[in-house]
């Protein structure tokens, strides 16, 4: 290997000889074992379950007396643990590298590799850096999984022959999109990663490869997942109207390669690892050293994998709103002079049925028979429509008002008759005058909701996420969740999340950490961060990963172009 390899060799004067050597003469097996969909579940909740002994240790560190300083640290143990684990391993070890053979093993450790073991390079470097070869490690093994589970939804279900003759190529088209492309990408990108841990035993770097993929090779991964809306509703049309095409697919998921995954597990594939590899990438960036070539690097690869997350989602939800809107806007009937509620800017957050109280809040109110009547809502990100439902699927509006003249006010407990009843005040109505409406809600989380959607909390809504607090209430999911309304959030597992609200009856209005997205989900599907430390470093994580201004960003791209150039 030339001087140019020697030069992303992380800064250790204490690496031996023979880590400067390459491996090229050795068998590199980065065909695994486990389908992608397994090897991110299994990742992810080790994830989640490393998260648990971590918060559970600092929390007993912390429950201790003062002589618990003669306890050997988090970072002595798992030093300690590794040293312990390399002297047993070493004897053991096999002539040539394969992973995730074993799908019961630590499947996806770079310090279990037998080369490693016996290098002796466990005893060398700092733990620290120990965690920063298992995050890079980990982001080359997924990507294999990955391309392995994209190479048999091409050829076991797209060049299926029976499948093939079922299909006219319209659907087939909308069915599979450009998969082909994102299989070639994803070939490339692993064929690059594969030659980088080739070139020496500790990785000197991936996200300088990761940057050049996502700036000019990752937007057929746009095109993919933005056909998402059609691609679901032409698996659904075919699974109803085509017996054949339903037969085929239920057989060919029974076929062993498929180890009991849906079809569908397989065509979203992409989007999953568009968004995984973005945190792949976070991960790194939290275990590089500060104000290093390598922490430049990973900003500038997550500033473009951010961009095309962000393009992807856009996306998918463009071709969703378009069509949502259009079917609304097919339903109302205006009492009032008309709103056009198609625009390309305007998109429902939030929908459904609200009881509206009738007369004035007194007590021969509450004595009469009707006191309250059925009212729909339907919220959008710029304007709150007021209907009543009408026979044949059908709202006539009667009122709304420009979602930012909105306001509202919680009652005090006045009585069962009353709970979950709010006020919403129109500032400026459709008639140019000021309206109240009292409203009762089926639950108090489904009030919180309204009154989050209809005007979030100011104390919130506008406080950026680097200036928050450090000392928030945190959650980890433990079960994936799907968003049922537009004002909910759908969750993975081990996303981290900073609790804004929370109900009584179990819904939990909260912030993702890495990226932002806020809305609602049942707080049955996370568990509580309970100790502040964990929460604190949580933070200043995503801190590190989010604050970084225009400028310190032109300067890494600067010096990654300088970088590049020395290396070639």
């Amino acid at each position: 290997m030339g001087a140019a390899g020697q030069q992303r060799l992380p800064r250790c004067p204490l690496l031996p000889v023979l880590l400067l050597t390459s491996l090229s003469s050795m068998t590199i097996c980065l065909v695994p074992g486990l389908l992608y969909q397994e090897y991110r579940d299994k990742s992810t909740l080790r994830e989640i379950e490393t998260r648990r002994l971590q918060d559970a240790e600092v929390q007993a560190h912390t429950d201790e007396s003062p002589t618990s300083e003669e306890t050997p640290t988090e970072e002595e143990e798992e030093e300690e643990e590794e040293g312990e684990a390399a002297n047993s391993s070493t004897k053991k070890a096999l002539p040539q590298i394969c992973l995730l053979n074993n799908a019961n093993s630590r499947f996806n450790l770079w310090q279990d590799l037998p080369e490693i073991r016996s290098s002796g390079v466990l005893d060398i470097l700092q733990p620290d850096e120990i965690r920063l070869q298992e995050a890079m490690f980990e982001l080359v093994t997924s990507e294999a999984s990955y391309y392995k589970s994209l190479s048999l939804l091409v050829s076991h279900f797209m060049d299926n022959e029976r499948l093939k003759k079922i299909l006219h190529p319209s659907e087939s088209h909308i069915l599979f999109s450009n998969v082909l492309d994102v299989m070639a990408v994803s070939e490339r990108f692993l064929l690059e990663l594969e030659h980088r841990m080739e070139e020496n035993i500790v990785i000197s770097d991936v996200c300088d490869i990761v940057y050049q993929h996502a700036a000019n090779h990752f937007s057929v991964y746009i095109t993919y997942v933005s056909n998402q809306t059609y691609q679901e509703r032409a698996y659904k049309q075919l699974l109803q109207e085509k017996a054949a095409f339903r037969e085929v697919i239920s057989q060919l998921e029974l076929d062993p390669k498929c180890k009991g995954l849906p079809f569908s597990s397989f065509l979203i594939l992409p989007f999953q690892r568009i968004t995984r590899l973005k945190l792949l990438v976070q991960n790194i960036l939290k275990r590089v050293e500060e104000s290093s070539e390598r922490e430049c690097t990973a900003l500038d690869a997550h500033k473009e994998l951010e961009m095309v997350v962000k393009a992807c989602n856009e996306g998918v939800r463009k071709m969703s709103r378009t069509e949502q809107m259009i079917s609304i806007q097919k339903k109302m009937e205006f009492k009032i002079k008309s709103v056009p509620i198609i625009s390309h800017s305007r998109w429902l957050l939030k929908q459904g049925e609200l009881q509206q109280m009738s007369g004035p809040k007194t007590s021969r109110t509450l004595r009469t028979k009707k006191l309250f009547r059925e009212i729909y809502l339907f919220l959008f990100n710029d304007l709150l429509v007021i209907c009543r439902q009408i026979p044949g699927d059908k709202y006539q509006v009667f009122d709304s008002a420009p979602r930012g003249l909105l306001r509202v006010e919680e009652l005090e407990d006045q009585g069962q008759t009353l709970a979950n009843v709010f006020i919403l005040r129109l500032l400026e109505n459709a008639d140019d005058r000021e309206a109240t409406y009292m409203l009762k809600a089926s639950s108090q989380s489904e009030m919180k909701r309204w009154m989050t959607s209809l005007a979030p909390n100011r104390r919130t809504k506008f406080v950026s996420f680097t200036s928050r607090l450090l000392d928030c209430p945190q959650v980890q999911c433990v079960h994936p969740y799907v968003a049922q309304q537009p004002d909910e959030l759908s969750l993975e597992l081990a996303d981290i999340l900073n609790i804004l609200e929370k109900t009584e009856d179990g819904w939990i209005f909260g912030e993702r950490l890495h990226d932002q997205e806020r809305g609602w989900f049942p707080s049955a599907m996370a568990e509580e961060i309970l100790n502040p430390k964990i929460r604190s470093q949580n933070l200043k994580e995503c801190f590190r990963v989010h604050k970084m201004d225009d400028t310190q960003r032109s300067q890494n791209k600067d010096r990654r172009k300088l970088g590049s150039r020395n290396r070639q």
